[in-house]
């Protein structure tokens, strides 16, 4: 049996992955708050943002685990607010990294060990793993975050058979990444000439290189960049 566990395959990025991996005859596990609407898709509630949520997920999963030949864990649920070094409590910062990097540890905790050898631990990134930009503080914290998280775990995890990668999707049509800049379509229309496609990335195009890059472990300890080829500033 093949298995994925997408956090935060409601919408967006996550839920593409979803259809990607029920399309290759996985069955899909989605951990968030909202459903996903893809057919076939196994919704467990989950608040990332509350350890208790977390474990009773993962007791649900382990008996899964224990049933699959191969397992895609995929990192994907984040939140991301609009604020800088200069207006953001740290109290809002915590809420952020429970969510977008502790939220991934707890899951490790608990699933880590019980994945069969051939399985990935994929982390979901951005092109702000590596860079900045103004007004979003916390986001960019957290993915920096998260690209030493996957590094260490490709340490962590020598000889296990388990393989990790950090996607890095720039910016993606997403209801996130809408929200985030206010729906303004001028904003929207300038961010996506950013790139050489002149667009947005589409979230099927980053689910392909998810699902790929599960079923090819050459790939090990990598950053992969999905972002058109983004102009140098």
């Amino acid at each position: 049996m093949k298995t994925a566990i997408i956090t935060g395959a409601s919408v967006g990025i996550g839920a593409a992955a979803a259809q990607s991996f029920i399309d290759d005859g996985f069955t899909v596990y989605n951990l968030s708050r909202r459903a996903c609407s893809v057919a076939g898709v196994e919704n467990l509630v989950c608040d990332l943002a509350n350890a208790s949520s977390i474990d009773t997920c993962c007791a649900a999963l382990k008996p899964i685990i224990a049933k699959s030949d191969t397992v895609a864990l995929v990192h994907n649920a984040c939140q991301m607010r609009k604020d800088d070094t200069l207006h953001c409590e740290s109290g809002s910062l915590r809420d952020v990294l429970e969510t977008n990097v502790v939220a991934i540890n707890s899951i490790n905790q608990h699933l880590l060990g019980e994945l069969p050898s051939s399985s990935s631990v994929l982390y979901i990134g951005s092109t702000l793993s590596e860079k900045a930009v103004a007004g979003s503080f916390s986001y960019v914290i957290s993915k920096h975050a998260v690209l030493g998280m996957m590094r260490a775990s490709c340490q962590d995890l020598m000889n296990s058979g388990i393989h990790t990668a950090l996607i890095c999707p720039g910016f993606t049509d997403t209801e996130m990444l809408r929200t985030h800049l206010g729906n303004d379509q001028s904003t929207i229309d300038a961010i996506g000439a950013m790139n050489s496609f002149g667009r947005l990335v589409e979230p099927a195009e980053v689910a392909r290189l998810i699902h790929w890059s599960h079923a090819n472990p050459v790939i090990n300890g990598s950053v992969l960049h999905a972002n058109l080829g983004q102009k140098e500033s």
